[in-house]
């Protein structure tokens, strides 16, 4: 019953306020003024109240502990809700160290380095971690990834493109260039364009090899050749400017003649792969003469060294090898001479002795 009769005074003092409802007159009490002190706004005489400040200044009640709250955003006199300036210090004071917790604490991760400026200038270079530097604007970090491989496509579809070749012809290529970066704070302030600039040394690298060589072996099997050449030159240029970029590798995806002529020279590529066919095949025919030649010679060695060990037995065996190879190719005639036991056919010989048996 005390808080409701606290809230109805609380009103009636709002509005019995001499500078408007919305503040206090005297800056301190909560007793509205009147001619004896003792009335309303509506002329009725106030009710005592039993949840006054006592003079310790300890809260009797719910009224006074709304009140003081009111008076520390408020304050006497002033608007409700209009902040305190000490509110307003801690806010400041809040955000102040988060912004230098935010700028003074980095976290680098392993494939990446932070590239320190101090007032726009290099300082150092962060590895992976949590490390501490001053607070923006002095110091700035700029994390760089040094471990992820970048490509760029370079040639083919583009008649400008087209590269001589030692023998004086126009070759279509088409190449892929993998890079990293190798030192950040070089890669960060030498090269403003680093993929533009990449792209020109590429195509200068690859058009000074490519004037050394033959169009068929550029098109063939000195690919691998040109490949490393051109990473080696294009890593030489890139040093020499200090851009602080490793070069992976160069990968050939095609090397034709122009679309004008690319059909002629598809059919002569043809041809010679075909004359090629028919050496290998020649190759290999004589070849395998060869060694069947090695070989009979190889035994004809040896069956000379048993001649010269018993001459007249081999002799005869030999005689005897020639004849059955002879003879088993041929119709067969038996002639009976003086002395000399006939023919014997044993197949049929074989099959009148069981006969005879059962007889």
């Amino acid at each position: 019953m005390s808080i409701l009769i606290g809230w109805g005074d609380r009103v009636r003092g709002l509005f019995a306020n001499s500078k408007g409802p919305w503040g206090s007159g005297d800056g301190g009490g909560d007793e509205p003024p009147g001619d004896d002190g003792n009335a309303g706004p509506w002329g009725e005489p106030r009710r005592g109240r039993k949840g006054a400040i006592n003079p310790a200044g300890n809260v009797s009640s719910l009224d006074d502990w709304l009140r003081r709250s009111r008076m520390r955003f408020g304050g006497d006199g002033g608007l409700p809700g209009r902040p305190n300036r000490s509110l307003i210090m801690w806010a400041i004071i809040a955000v102040a160290c988060l912004w230098l917790i935010g700028t003074t604490f980095h976290s680098v991760s392993p494939g990446q380095r932070g590239v320190v400026t101090r007032f726009g200038r290099y300082s150092y270079t962060l590895g992976p971690g949590v490390s501490l530097t001053l607070p923006s604007p002095i110091d700035r970090v700029t994390k760089i990834d040094v471990e992820n491989i970048r490509s760029v496509e370079l040639g083919a579809g583009d008649s400008d493109d087209l590269m001589l070749t030692g023998d004086q012809n126009l070759l279509d290529i088409a190449y892929s260039v993998r890079w990293n970066i190798r030192t950040p704070e070089l890669y960060l302030f030498q090269l403003a364009q680093p993929d533009e600039t990449i792209g020109e040394v590429a195509n200068s690298a690859m058009r000074a090899v490519i004037s050394q060589v033959s169009l068929n072996d550029a098109m063939g099997d000195r690919r691998a050749d040109i490949e490393t050449q051109v990473t080696e030159n294009m890593q030489r240029i890139l040093d020499g400017y200090r851009s602080g970029i490793q070069i992976q590798g160069i990968a050939i995806k095609q090397a034709d003649p122009p679309a004008e002529v690319n059909d002629a020279f598809k059919e002569v590529t043809a041809a010679q792969q075909d004359a090629q066919t028919y050496i290998n095949n020649a190759n290999a025919y004589s070849l395998q003469l060869r060694q069947k030649a090695q070989g009979e010679a190889t035994a004809f060695d040896k069956v000379y060294e048993q001649y010269k060990l018993a001459p007249e037995v081999t002799r005869r065996r030999m005689y005897y090898e020639t004849m059955e190879q002879v003879l088993s190719k041929v119709d067969k005639t038996i002639v009976e001479a003086p002395g000399v036991t006939p023919y014997l056919p044993l197949p049929q010989v074989q099959k009148s002795q069981p006969q005879e048996r059962q007889q």
